[in-house]
C-alpha cells in the first residue's frame, strides 16, 4: 500500500488559486457515476410505482434474490407467491400468469439496478483505499454514502411490507421516506463529485465572492424543491393524481371543499385526496415564481459584477426547468397519470433538485472557480 496524503473533501483555497490534485480525477468519475446511477434509479421507482408494480415480488432476498425466474416452473411459484397476497385477492383477482410478467419485470429491475449500485460503490472504494488515494476524513465521507444506501434498501422493504396486508398498497409516509431520503443520497454523490472534481481541475481563477443573500436564497431553493419533491411522493402514494383531473378549478372550484375533514387537522396534509393534490399544485406553482424572482434577482446583481457566472446561469436556467415541471405536471394531470408523462414530471423534478443544488456548490468557497 503507498502512502499517500489523504484527499479532503473540500479543495484547499489559497491566495493564488486551488491546488490540482490530479488523484481526485478519478474519484470524481466515480462519484458521478454512483450519482447517475441514483437518478436513474429514482425514475425506474416511480416507473414501478405507476404501473402498480412495487407489491409483486412478496419476499426481500437481498443476497440470493438476483436472479429472475428461468423457466414456466419457476414464473408460477412466484405468480402463487403473489396470490397469496391481499393485492391479487382484493384488486387484481383476474390477473394472468402473462400480466404477472409485466409488473414482476418493473420491480425486478428495480431491485437489481439497486444491488449494483451497490457493487459499483465497493469495489471501487476497496481500490482507492487500498491504493492510498482515499483516506482519512474523505473515506469516511464517502463510506456514509454506502451506510445510506443500506438503510435505502432496508427502508424499500420496510415500505413493500406495508402494502403485504389487508388494504394492499404501500403507506404513503414510508413512500414519501423511501423517495426522500433517495433524492438525499442522490444529493449527497452529487456534492461529493463536485467537490471532488474541482481538486484536478486547472488552472482555476477565483471569481468575486457573491453576496450572502444568494448563498442563503439557493439554499433555501434547494429545500424548497425537496419539500415539493416529498410532497408528490403524497400523490402517488394516495393516487391523488387521479382525482381533479382538470386545471387550474379543482371541482369547478379554485379552493375545494373538504380540504380538512379528517381529524386530528394534520392528517389532512399526509392523508387527505384532496388536500395533498391541492397542496402539491401550490407548491409546484410557488416553485416557478420563486424561481422567476430568484432569476431576477441575480441578474440585477450581476450588473454589479457580484455574481458567478455559473452560479448565475444555474438560476436562469432553474426558472426554465420549472416552467417546463409545471406544464409536465398539468399534461399529467389532464391525461390521468399516464406512465410516460408521469415518470418525466418525476425525472424533471430531480433535474431541478440538481440544478439547485449545483447552484448552491457554485456559490460555496470551494465552489467559487471555473477551468480559466
Amino acid at each position: 500500500m503507498t502512502s499517500a496524503n489523504p484527499i479532503p473533501i473540500q479543495p484547499t483555497i489559497g491566495a493564488s488559486g486551488v491546488t490540482a490534485d490530479p488523484r481526485a480525477r478519478g474519484l470524481a468519475g466515480w462519484m458521478f457515476t454512483l450519482a447517475a446511477m441514483v437518478f436513474i434509479m429514482v425514475v425506474v421507482g416511480g416507473i414501478t410505482r405507476l404501473t402498480e408494480s412495487g407489491l409483486s415480488i412478496v419476499d426481500w432476498r437481498p443476497f440470493t434474490g438476483l436472479f429472475p425466474p428461468m423457466n414456466e416452473g419457476e414464473w408460477q411459484r412466484v405468480f402463487e407467491a403473489y396470490q397469496a397476497y391481499p393485492e391479487f385477492q382484493k384488486v387484481n383477482r383476474e390477473m394472468t400468469l402473462a400480466a404477472f410478467k409485466g409488473i414482476f419485470w418493473w420491480e425486478y429491475i428495480h431491485r437489481l439496478w439497486g444491488r449494483l449500485i451497490g457493487v459499483v460503490f465497493l469495489l471501487p472504494f476497496i481500490y482507492f483505499l487500498a491504493s492510498g488515494t482515499l483516506r482519512g476524513p474523505a473515506a469516511w465521507r464517502t463510506s456514509l454514502a454506502f451506510v445510506l444506501g443500506g438503510a435505502q434498501a432496508g427502508l424499500g422493504w420496510f415500505m413493500v411490507k406495508s402494502g403485504l396486508a389487508d388494504d394492499p398498497r404501500v403507506s404513503p409516509y414510508r413512500l414519501a421516506a423511501h423517495l426522500g431520503l433517495a433524492v438525499i443520497i442522490y444529493g449527497y454523490l452529487l456534492w461529493l463529485a463536485l467537490a471532488f472534481r474541482d481538486q484536478y481541475r486547472a488552472p482555476i481563477r477565483l471569481h468575486t465572492r457573491a453576496p450572502a443573500w444568494t448563498r442563503r436564497a439557493a439554499g433555501l431553493l434547494l429545500a424548497w424543491v425537496f419539500l415539493v419533491i416529498l410532497s408528490g411522493a403524497f400523490v402517488a402514494g394516495l393516487d391523488a393524481g387521479l382525482a381533479y383531473n382538470t386545471f387550474p378549478l379543482m371541482g369547478g372550484e379554485w379552493v375545494p371543499p373538504d380540504l380538512f375533514h379528517l381529524t386530528p387537522v394534520w392528517r389532512n396534509f399526509f392523508e387527505n385526496v384532496t388536500l395533498v393534490q391541492f397542496d402539491h399544485r401550490l407548491l409546484g406553482t410557488l416553485t416557478l415564481f420563486l424561481t422567476i424572482a430568484l432569476a431576477l434577482a441575480v441578474w440585477r446583481a450581476a450588473r454589479q459584477q457580484l455574481i458567478p457566472a455559473p452560479a448565475l446561469a444555474g438560476f436562469h436556467v432553474m426558472a426554465g426547468v420549472a416552467a417546463l415541471q409545471v406544464i409536465l405536471g398539468v399534461a399529467t394531470l389532464l391525461a390521468y397519470v399516464p406512465v410516460s408523462l408521469g415518470a418525466l414530471h418525476q425525472a424533471n423534478a430531480l433535474v431541478l433538485f440538481t440544478l439547485a443544488l449545483w447552484t448552491r456548490y457554485r456559490l460555496t468557497d470551494h465552489g467559487r472557480h471555473e477551468t480559466g
